[in-house]
């Protein structure tokens, strides 16, 4: 009897036990999971296929699915992140409210016709479940990004995927140089580089991971020993961004350079006393950039000596895309009148904001109520010849035509909730390499929101992604940061 007895009191035991154990196996395992993802939606094209982004949702969705299993065993449900959830959320809302089908009558036609918001309700849902699937994936990421070690995987993972994408779109030019490419049809040698159909959405990763790499750099995260290792990853990211001749993703390497120069010393880690020597140089450092002229000296160097490089490893192709610079800012002086040029496109672009100003006309309907604003002759469509829909070039435009002034003040909710959440974590963190890497991410996000003033590399996953790893790693909380706060 006795026997019997403590068998059916170490029944519970042995159940909890198990439920433990198998709580400890998914806890590394999603984690793992999304950084092998990253790596799966690197490759050609950068996940724009409506089925390979079906693909890379319904992983995001599997793996909800399981943190919530991983939830019910351990007993610990977290959700971390939840201010920066919390504008996403209202956005995908606000997308699925543009979609209702309203209703009304149409002269000429019996019955009731299909009326909403959004001008094409199907890519708008398409948006909402992209959104969503980016949105969980962030959060994923920072409930799992839980120690210095998962943190330096997942940078040293995002390092790896951009020098990957480099390395190919080097190596592409160099072996098919002007010919057509087989088996990647869709990348044109003279429109597109790396694994990415469009140059400026390959820049558009480059510069997010060269953004993290100078942060680390210049932050002080990385050990001596190693800071050469982690340079001529650098340098190969600029070059790689030089060849594409991607112009609006050389002036925002540019912009990063400068932004890192005149920030120089300001990041520095918070270090221990014991560390005296580099203390002391550290200290010496932040004084001597603190100085006007010296700093002055030192961006006016920098810039220079990058100029120089941009134009001696980018060579004619470059300085000839460099020359069209001016006519994408200009006038039509044509009689086909095409009005394919950014300013035609973002002066079409504002006219659809004031005919839709407070709901906009649909995330991912931009496309279908672009035409009706663009005062062309029709022949030829702003992207038609480049495997995607039509787009506003950009990204801040395109959000007020989309999601309208609603839309607008969401966004602008999430870049808010950001900086803060970054800038708590810069202030409060002790570790060197923590401080750096939140320093690097915010320089690659930096990078992002240049660009996105002439282009629109978000569109595309893999983008949109690494996007989502760099709001994680500028943001996110360790366990031995928890503990210290606590």
């Amino acid at each position: 009897m006795r026997s019997e007895a403590a068998i059916e009191l170490a029944r519970p035991q042995v159940g909890q036990a198990a439920r433990g154990r198998t709580a400890q196996l998914l806890d590394p395992a999603i984690f793992f999971t999304l950084l092998v993802l990253i790596a799966v939606v690197a490759i050609p094209y950068g996940s724009v296929q409506p089925w390979w982004e079906a693909v890379f949702e319904c992983t995001v969705f599997g793996l909800v699915g399981l943190w919530a299993v991983d939830g019910l065993l351990s007993g610990a449900w977290r959700v971390s992140g939840y201010r920066l959830l919390a504008p996403l959320i209202v956005i995908i809302i606000l997308a699925f409210s543009q979609t209702i089908a309203l209703g009304g009558d149409a002269v000429g036609i019996k019955g009731e016709i299909w009326r909403a918001v959004s001008a094409d309700p199907y890519e708008t849902r398409r948006f909402a479940l992209k959104l969503l699937a980016l949105s969980l994936a962030g959060m994923l990421l920072l409930r799992y990004t839980s120690s210095q070690r998962r943190l330096r995987t997942l940078i040293h993972v995002l390092i790896v995927v951009g020098i990957a994408s480099a390395m190919f779109g080097i190596g592409r030019q160099m072996v098919q140089g002007n010919a057509p490419n087989l088996e990647l049809p869709q990348l044109l040698p003279d429109r597109s580089y790396g694994q990415f159909i469009d140059r400026n959405h390959f820049a558009f990763l480059i510069e997010m991971v060269l953004g993290l790499i100078s942060g680390l750099i210049i932050g002080g995260g990385i050990p001596r020993e190693r800071r050469l290792i982690y340079l001529t990853a650098a340098l190969l990211l600029c070059a790689a961004l030089v060849l594409s001749n991607s112009r609006g993703g050389i002036l925002t390497m540019l912009c990063q350079m400068l932004f890192l120069a005149l920030l120089f010393g300001v990041p520095g880690p918070a270090r221990e006393s014991h560390r005296e020597g580099s203390s002391v140089l550290h200290g010496w450092l932040s004084r001597l950039s603190s100085l006007f002229v010296v700093r002055a000296a030192l961006i006016l160097s920098l810039l220079t000596a990058l100029t120089i490089g941009i134009i001696w490893v980018g060579g004619d192709p470059l300085m000839h895309r460099l020359g069209t610079v001016p006519r994408e800012f200009s006038a039509n002086d044509d009689d086909k009148r095409m009005n394919t040029r950014r300013v035609e496109i973002w002066q079409a672009t504002w006219r659809l904001i004031k005919a839709h100003p407070i709901a906009g006309t649909g995330f991912g309907a931009y496309w279908i109520a672009f035409p009706g604003q663009h005062d062309a002759s029709g022949v030829f469509t702003p992207d038609e010849a480049q495997f995607r829909p039509v787009a506003a070039h950009n990204e801040y435009l395109e959000l007020l035509a989309s999601g309208g002034l609603i839309g607008g003040v969401l966004a602008a909710w999430f870049v808010i909730v950001l900086v803060r959440s970054a800038r708590e974590h810069l202030r409060r963190s002790r570790d060197p390499f923590r401080r750096a890497a939140s320093f690097g991410a915010l320089i690659g996000l930096f990078g992002v929101a240049i660009h996105s003033l002439v282009d629109f590399g978000l569109h595309d996953t893999i983008n949109a992604l690494v996007f989502s790893a760099l709001v994680v790693i500028a943001t996110v909380a360790l366990k031995e940061e928890r503990l210290n706060m606590n």
